[in-house]
């Protein structure tokens, strides 16, 4: 990496409670009058037989809900009041409604994926909105276990109007090195950029719309060297997008300038074992996280750490 690289040692404030069978990928939905209120949902990565679910986390990790049924549901990702979770098993999507109420999730329906396609090439994992600042038209960008080498991901125009979430394909793109599988997406919508994880290659990082003049090249890739474990989880720190390296017995998680990213700008350290998935919001969220929050999948204790960040400006 760089030897002027910064060390962020952090410990948890929150563990949460344990999801069970297999935590994958947290998301976060932000109270829009009470940041306090806000709540952690996470992924139990298993089939429906076996407990496949999304669990819905209070602040102090206290479980508030438990959406089961779902058939291995891998990744999760919030939009406003809209969260979407890939069902790998149905080779689908499944929107859900998050309200503040005793029980946040409700059913908003779901949307078939990588139709046409067989086994791994039809079994979605990553996913991410994109919310496009011009016209407020709102994507859902997804992965899956095995691609090709160019056309990974799928790009699907969503409408929201009614009380089912319905889409429409409006792309395949991206590309894929074929050593391991593209499981992280997050996407910086102010920016208009997609980011994913290549495992075992590096991150890269195309355009958000479809409709960009740039939308069909790549944009750049950069953390191709100097990783221990997998490119996992991807979140976004101010002007940062931090990148997770999963290793056995506690992850790190790589800061990256967004406008310059060929080398790393700070590593957070905070203990976490074989991270996944990874959110931040660097809003504040109450007493407990007043300069915002960084949540980690924990494989070991099958649960999420919730982190307290220190000030942005101070990096």
């Amino acid at each position: 990496m760089t030897s002027a690289l910064r060390i962020i040692d952090l410990k948890p404030t929150v563990a949460t409670e344990p999801v069970g069978t297999d935590p994958d990928d947290p998301a976060i939905w932000v109270h829009p009058r009470q940041p306090e209120k806000s709540l952690v949902l996470g992924t139990n990565k298993t089939s429906a037989a076996e407990g496949g679910a999304l669990y819905v986390f209070g602040l102090d990790g206290k479980i508030r809900q438990v959406f089961g049924g779902l058939d291995r549901p891998n990744n999760v990702a919030v939009s406003g009041s809209l969260a979407v979770a890939t069902e790998r098993l149905k080779s689908r999507l499944r929107f859900f409604r998050i309200t503040d109420t005793p029980k946040p999730l409700t059913d908003a329906g779901a949307l078939p994926v990588f139709i046409g396609e067989k086994d791994d090439f039809a079994a979605p994992m990553g996913v991410a909105f994109y919310l496009r600042p011009r016209d407020k038209a709102l994507f859902v960008i997804v992965g899956r276990k095995n691609g090709p080498a160019s056309g990974y991901l799928e790009q699907w125009l969503l409408q929201t109007n009614g009380p089912n979430v319905t889409g429409k394909l409006v792309r395949r793109f991206g590309s894929y090195s074929g050593k391991k599988e593209i499981e992280s997406i997050a996407v910086d919508s102010a920016a208009g950029l997609v980011y994913y994880s290549d495992e075992g290659f590096g991150v890269r990082c195309w355009s958000a719309d479809p409709d960009a003049p740039d939308a069909s090249r790549e944009r750049r890739v950069f953390a191709k060297s100097g990783w221990k474990g997998d490119h996992e989880g991807i979140a976004f720190w101010g002007k940062y997008v931090v990148c997770t390296d999963q290793i056995t017995g506690g992850s790190l998680y790589y800061g990256f300038e967004k406008n310059n990213p060929d080398m790393p700008r700070f590593v957070i350290r905070g203990g976490a074992d074989e991270t996944d998935g990874i959110e931040i919001c660097d809003k504040p969220l109450g007493k407990r996280f007043p300069h915002g929050l960084l949540v980690a999948m924990n494989s070991g204790p099958k649960n999420f750490l919730f982190y307290a960040l220190p000030k942005i400006n101070s990096l």
